[in-house]
């Protein structure tokens, strides 16, 4: 999933307290080598989508870094998936840049 848009509450400084402001996600999943015939063979999109929004809606999260790891291990409760890469941009973090965020990848154990 790439450039999902939600809003979230996030960030440390005064000024994001108390207020949305758009994130971007990109959700990459390995899942189990197995054959796939149908949606309920697999990882549907939609469920990904889903898990970034109920992440956001959890209340304030001081760092993006937080908002990665519930993402990540959100992910990883689903026994399918092998592990998740996950990226968030916050558009409206730095001016004069595109965006500030993070990545991180996540595998079972």
């Amino acid at each position: 999933m790439r450039g999902l848009r939600i809003d979230a509450r996030i960030g440390v400084h005064a000024h994001e307290r108390g207020r949305l402001q758009p994130i971007v996600l990109d959700v990459e999943l390995e899942v189990e080598d197995r054959r796939i015939e149908g949606i309920a063979d697999t990882v549907d999109y939609e469920e990904v989508a889903g898990w970034a929004r109920r992440t956001a809606e959890v209340g304030h999260l001081d760092l993006v870094e937080h908002y990665v790891e519930r993402l990540g291990q959100a992910c990883l409760d689903d026994p399918r998936v092998r592990s998740v890469r996950v990226r968030i941009e916050k558009p409206e973090a730095l001016r004069g840049a595109e965006a500030a965020g993070c990545e991180a990848t996540f595998v079972r154990d």
